[in-house]
Formats: C-alpha cells, structure tokens, sequence
C-alpha cells in the first residue's frame, strides 16, 4: 500500500446539524496528515470510482456523444435504406457532386465529410485528449496506464487478427488497419439503450479507450496512408501550427484569428498530402487545457463546449450519411463469409479488440500488482471489451483509405457494419448479465439524500 502501514481511527463529526461517522487513514510517519478513504482504495485499485470533478466532466462528454451516438444510427439506417431502395443511383450522384473554391480546393462531397466534418471530430478528440492527460485523471501516469496499454493491445491485437487472416494468396494484407478503430459515439449509442446504469468508471474507462484510440489511429492515418507529400505545404502547416501554439501561451482568445488559422493549418494539410483530419487533432492537442486564475473556461474547455456538440451531433452523423451507403447485393452478402477481407475484419473487431482491451488491462494488473475494484468484476471489462470492437466511423474512413478498388472497399464497409451490430449485440449479452449489480452501483454514485447537489458517496470521503 502506497504510504506504508496505515492506521484506522473513526471520527464523529457534525454536519448540517447532523452527527456521522467518518473513517479517516493516517499513513506511518505523517502523524496528523489525512488522507479518505477512497483515496486510498484508489491507490490499490484499478477502475475504481472517479474523483467528484472528473466524474462530473466525463458524465457531460458522456451525454454529448450519447446523443451524437443515436443521430449516428439513424443516419446509418438512413444511408443503408438510401442505397439499397430504387433510389440508389440519386444517392450516387449526390456523393459525388463537387463543390469547392476554384483553383484552391475542390471535393465531391464524400470528401469534404470524411476530410472537413472528420476534422472537426478528431478536433474535439485532441481537445478530449489533452484535457484527460494534463488535468483529468489520467495525468497521474498510475491511473493513465490501464487504459493507454488497453488502448495499444485493443489496437495491435485486431490487426494481427485480420493478417492472420489475409496472409494467404487472396488475402489483402494491406487493409490491417480497418479493425484498429474504436467508435465511442456509436458504442455509447448502444450503452443509452441497453445499460444507462453502468458505473461511472466502466464508462469513463470506454472513453480513455476511445480518446487514445483516435490519437493511435490519426497516427496511422498520417503515417501510413500518406503517399506523396509536399514539404513546402506541410512546412507551412507547421509554421501555423507554431504560430497557434504562441497566440495560446500569450492567452489571445480572439475568435476571428483562430478561425481563419485553423482553416489555413486544414488547408495547407490537406495539400501536403497528409489526410485532412490530421489537422483538427493538431491544434486540439496545442490548445490550452489549464485554467488561469479568475477564469471560468480554459480555451480548451470553451471550443469543446462550443464543439463538442456540433461534431457528436452533425459532423459525425453527416459522415455516415455519406460513408455507409453499401449496396447489400446478393454478392456482397455472400463476400461477408467467403472474402478474407471481410472475415479479417470480423475477426478483428469482434474477437481481436475484446482480447487485446481485457488482455491488455489484465496484463496491467498483473505487472503493478494492482487489483481490478472489487465493486467490478472481469466479464464486465470483456463487455466494455467487446463494444470497443464497435469500429464504425473511423473504420469505414479506414476502409476507403486502405483499398483502391471500390469493390474491396465496399465488401470492407459491409464487414465493418455487420461485425459493430455484431459487437455490439455481444456486448450487451456480456454487460446485462450483471445489470441488478450495476444499477445498485450507479445509484450510489448518484444518490444524494440531502439535496445539495453533491452525490452523497463524495462527502462520506471527505475529511
């Protein structure tokens, strides 16, 4: 136990007129120091309950890309019915209809939703994910490795999953990365209809998961589907870069210079041939997360508020207007069992991601000694497991990436759709088998007898 032997010593104490009893920890050699309880459960669990203001700000994101989550599955039913119906060729043409500034930047609208929309959201991904490791929980590196080595092991196991696969004379090797991805909207979608109650930590859990996953994948992206770059345009896409980074530390808030610079850094990214999403991370990892003194937002805190809605609940689903249009012929269903593209792909989100998150926070447990809460149990690290393997939106980004012909393309979409439902529907079996337990746990963490807006299990720790 960190801080040595620790002595128990209980305490009346008067609040509100009421007296309780308050169990406080002093740790040998810091005679007088206090320390609660749940800090020191903290020190010896792994997904234990958050502290009161994380929990807080996680339950906010959580709400935003729930609801972003369900506009997302309407706009999938909507594009799958679209290309499927007598319609299909008015879906076609609509996709490929260009629009743009002449002689600056020209895009037919798929791909102004997957490089201009997708940025947005890989923005408020750089926004989610400086915030969770400069001032969240996640900046005490002991709570940070859980889920960063879940994250890792969620992403390399899928990949070789799909190359065990697609290492034969027809496989397609080339397409690994399709079933890396995690798609946090979409998996809370499923979360707000089959288990609303799920403890706070489990969530906040499926979120790091997430925020790691998209830095990992945008990686990929940068990294490994850039062909042809352009120095001089990525040269100037830094130097804007740079130049934003110095307005933030000289605490410049004006809106009218950060636009027009943010447009300029997606532009010049765009023609250096890196995929245009890269930008909306990079300023959101440059953007300043810490509060100064008298301030009620952070910069960071303030885009993500203003934006955070706009991607969950139109960027996103716009997307999947666009991106799951598959034409389910009798062909393409009969690939989903016979390509090994579509069969790497399911083996890789619906087997590759629970093995690698529940493998990879297992191993964590074991190699510091820590234990899982004992208010938790493994099946439901395999359930956040298994809607990790809800790939979704960044898959089907990675699926038209990773294959040149349409076709292959195509089939890959078609996999990435069926292995999320199928994910998701494992899943839900997985986390509903513990549902009485997890309802009694969220109704802890939020009961709050005395009415004063502060969830009574924060104030029995108090000291």
């Amino acid at each position: 136990m960190v801080g040595g032997v620790v002595a128990q010593h209980v305490h009346r104490v008067r609040e509100d007129g009421r007296e309780r009893t308050q169990r406080v920890l002093h740790p040998a050699g810091a005679a007088g120091e206090v320390h609660d309880e749940g800090a020191a459960a903290r020190a010896r669990h792994v997904l234990h309950r958050l502290s009161q203001a994380e929990a807080a700000t996680v339950a906010d994101v959580l709400r935003r890309e729930t609801t972003g989550g369900l506009l997302l599955l309407a706009a999938t039913v909507v594009a799958l019915v679209w290309a499927n119906s007598p319609l299909a060729d008015a879906y076609e043409s609509w996709r490929s209809v260009v629009v743009g500034i002449p002689g600056i930047v020209e895009l037919d609208l798929e791909h102004w939703a997957s490089e201009g929309l997708l940025a947005v959201f890989f923005l408020v991904a750089g926004l989610e994910l400086k915030r969770e490791f400069v001032v969240g929980d996640l900046s005490d590196r002991r709570e940070a490795v859980l889920p960063v080595v879940a994250a890792f092991a969620g992403m390399l196991v899928p990949a070789m999953f799909y190359l065990l696969v697609n290492l034969g004379a027809d496989g397609r090797p080339g397409g690994w990365a399709v079933p890396v991805a995690t798609d946090i909207a979409f998996a809370l979608a499923v979360l707000a209809l089959v288990g609303d109650r799920l403890p706070t930590a489990l969530r906040a859990f499926l979120l790091s998961l997430a925020v790691v996953d998209d830095l990992l994948a945008i990686l990929i992206i940068a990294v490994v589907f850039t062909e042809q770059l352009r120095l001089t345009a990525l040269g100037g896409a830094v130097a804007l870069l740079g130049a934003y980074a110095v307005l933030q530390n000289r605490r410049v808030r004006a809106w009218w210079v950060y636009v027009p610079l943010g447009l300029a850094v997606w532009l010049l990214v765009h023609e250096a041939g890196v995929h245009a999403t890269v930008a909306g991370i990079a300023i959101g990892l440059l953007t300043r997360v810490r509060r100064d003194p008298g301030e009620d937002q952070s910069p960071a805190e303030h885009v993500e508020h203003l934006v955070g809605p706009v991607s969950a609940s139109v960027c996103v689903p716009v997307f999947a207007l666009f991106a799951a249009g598959v034409v389910l012929s009798g062909e393409a269903v009969t690939g989903l069992v016979t390509s090994p593209v579509a069969l790497g792909i399911a083996a890789g989100l619906v087997l590759g991601k629970v093995v690698g998150v529940a493998g990879g926070a297992w191993l964590t447990t074991r190699l510091t000694r820590a234990e899982l809460s004992p208010q938790l149990a493994w099946s439901d690290v395999v359930g956040v497991g298994l809607l990790a393997g809800i790939g979704f939106t960044v898959s089907l980004l990675l699926s038209d990436l990773s294959f040149a012909d349409d076709e292959t393309a195509e089939t890959a979409k078609a996999a990435v759709l069926v292995s999320s439902v199928l994910a998701a529907l494992l899943a839900t079996a997985v986390l509903r088998r513990r549902q009485a337990v997890h309802v009694a746990l969220f109704a802890e963490e939020t009961r709050d007898d005395d009415d004063d807006g502060i969830p009574d299990v924060y104030q029995r720790d108090e000291t």
